[in-house]
């Protein structure tokens, strides 16, 4: 059954807006102040983006899921016919996967400002603040820091697209476990975005809800998880294809 462009957007910005609510939400749980799960790790952290990846697949089963332009931009490069079950690979919907998954992301941010509000307007270090919506490098240097993305990015995509040619019905769990394994092995040096509407729609969100005392937005970091992310989608994407072609 062919489905509509119209609940491809809506199915992109619930999950991507689910995705990024959760995933942002257990740093802010994490990082701001008198909050419940205030001072835990990594492995927090690392685990509930996980269950936001969970989430946000299952909510957005109707589009397939992508949730993700390095995901679309893979599928696109797989030379794959379809995004989704009766969702061609076209122009449009390439636009619509795209413009779903920005604006989710974006609307998440903001739902995670309005649950932490009161948090951070008591939180007085602005740079925690920011890092609850987008990511930062533990070692800035832009060249090693994107190239750290395009890594990540890859085995993301490249095993997602690898998933999608076995028969199994466990697809939300094994991307689940496959972000966690992602999180903590590869997030050390940039907080892992692998995708470049997580990080770009809620530091777009910071940017514009008035939070006390909040500081910069770090445009000129801003890049590098936007390109990382996308050139590891496309590069797993040529591959597969490649591979496709081969066997």
């Amino acid at each position: 059954m062919e489905t509509s462009l119209g609940v491809v957007l809506l199915s992109e910005i619930l999950g991507t807006a689910a995705l990024t609510l959760l995933g942002c939400g257990v740093v802010a749980n994490v990082l701001l102040r008198e909050t419940k799960g205030r001072g835990a790790d990594w492995l927090l952290i690392s685990f509930g983006w996980a269950m936001a990846v969970f989430v946000g697949v299952y909510i957005a089963y109707r589009s397939g899921a992508h949730l993700n332009p390095a995901v679309t931009l893979g599928l696109l490069l797989s030379n794959s016919d379809e995004y989704g079950p009766g969702i061609d690979v076209t122009f449009a919907s390439t636009l619509v996967y795209l413009l779903g998954e920005f604006v989710g992301a974006f609307l998440g941010g903001v739902l995670v400002w309005l649950a932490y509000r009161q948090h951070f307007d008591r939180h007085d270090v602005a740079a925690e603040k920011l890092a609850v919506f987008s990511t930062g490098p533990q070692i800035r240097n832009p060249l090693w820091n994107t190239l750290t993305e395009v890594i990540a990015t890859f085995v993301l995509v490249y095993t997602i697209l690898q998933l999608g040619n076995t028969p199994t019905a466990i697809g939300p769990v094994a991307v689940a476990f496959l972000v966690l394994a992602i999180g903590m092995s590869l997030g050390g040096p940039t907080g892992y975005a692998i995708n470049p509407a997580r990080d770009l729609g809620p530091r777009l969100a910071h940017a514009v809800v008035p939070i006390r005392g909040k500081g910069g937005n770090d445009w000129g970091y801003a890049w590098v998880p936007v390109v990382g992310p996308a050139t590891g989608g496309i590069l797993a994407g040529l591959l597969s294809r490649v591979v496709t072609a081969v066997t």
